[in-house]
């Protein structure tokens, strides 16, 4: 009936039943607390990359812990005067999907990515 039964033993299915709900309550709580220092911090880099403190090319070669599930669309549009027409166009070329995450990109998308941006603001400067 359950998995790690033993230590179930001498207890009834109410008892079992209610400490399986707070074991439960206790994971999505930790979930939940996860998500939100994900947000939060993920809301400072990218309000550090409109303000041009952090490069997004560094971003994208580093893969900070916070940027792992973040798009690559998210990541382009939180530089300035970058919308979704213009991270589209410059992925393109790149054959990038823009939904795609950054911690699943391999070594040599990061590469690119990290490259192509570094050359472009370069340009722009």
């Amino acid at each position: 009936m359950f998995r790690h039964y033993r230590q179930y033993e001498g207890m009834t299915e109410q008892e079992v039943s209610a400490e399986l709900r707070a074991k439960a309550d206790e994971r999505k709580q930790q979930a939940l607390a996860r998500a939100n220092r994900v947000r939060l911090a993920r809301a400072e880099l990218k309000r550090s990359i409109a303000r041009g403190e952090t490069d997004a090319s560094a971003v994208v070669r580093d893969c900070p812990w916070e940027t792992e599930s973040m798009t690559i669309a998210e990541l382009l549009t939180s530089q300035r005067r970058w919308g979704r027409t213009r991270a589209r166009k410059f992925l393109m070329p790149l054959s990038l999907n823009e939904n795609k995450q950054l911690g699943t990109l391999t070594s040599r998308q990061r590469q690119l990515l990290s490259n192509e941006l570094a050359a472009r603001s370069v340009s722009r400067s």
